[in-house]
């Protein structure tokens, strides 16, 4: 495991008696973006959506999900990633719509293995693909689509494209409806789906987000 820059020094001030938070606390891995380190959230035996809890770095409730809509694939997202302005212009550039953002979340993305994961809280190693350009209103809410590092069966295709019709369809058919609710709109589309290069563009631009977001932090740590 290599040295984290920003969790190294509460480590020092604390000892080990300490939880690395997910979303800082873990390295996005020194091969970014042709192989990153994932945090997953939730599996597709959950029947409750699951999400970080951006103060604390645990797991919480998020909602229950509707009816059979159940995520096809261990979901998570990438760690020392932010959706911000590169993420949101890069998506207004492609789309050709005004005024997108970034979501303001770390990057989103959906790990495809032959094995049964059988709970989330964990880290994987992984390796894009692809994505959806997803925009929910005016945010850009990416979905990187990956592979499980060494997978048997999903570890040989090397882009988006080679995936059957019917996966892409099933992706696209749980991101475009697991935020429905009763009583509550949807306004989420997916204008394109994207290729294993645009998916890395995308991770280098939401690690430039993240660094420009808590530029502050590393600094106030590394005099520790």
């Amino acid at each position: 495991m290599t040295t984290n820059s920003l969790m190294d020094p509460i480590g020092r001030l604390m000892g080990l008696r300490y939880k690395s938070h997910p979303w800082h606390g873990i390295d996005i891995g020194n091969s970014a973006p042709n192989v990153i380190n994932c945090f997953i959230e939730v599996v597709p035996t959950d029947t409750v959506k699951y999400e970080i809890d951006k103060e604390s770095g645990y797991l919480s409730i998020d909602r229950p999900q509707k009816y059979s809509n159940v995520v096809p694939a261990p979901y998570g997202f990438i760690p020392q990633t932010y959706c911000g302005a590169g993420v949101g212009n890069y998506c207004a550039e492609k789309t050709g719509k005004k005024d997108i953002m970034g979501d303001r979340d770390p990057l989103d993305i959906l790990l495809l293995t032959e094995k049964d994961i059988t709970h989330g809280n964990i880290i994987a190693k992984a390796i894009p693909i692809g994505g959806f350009r997803m925009l929910d209103g005016n945010a850009a809410d990416d979905k990187i689509i990956s592979v499980l590092k060494n997978d048997v069966v999903y570890g040989e295709f090397k882009d988006i494209s080679e995936l059957p019709d019917l996966v892409i369809a099933r992706l696209k058919h749980y991101f475009l409806t697991y935020k429905d609710m009763p009583g509550q709109s949807n306004n989420s589309e997916i204008t394109h789906v994207y290729n294993a290069e645009e998916a890395k563009e995308v991770i280098k631009l939401s690690m430039a987000d993240y660094e420009n977001r808590f530029e502050g932090l590393r600094k106030a740590l590394s005099s520790y």
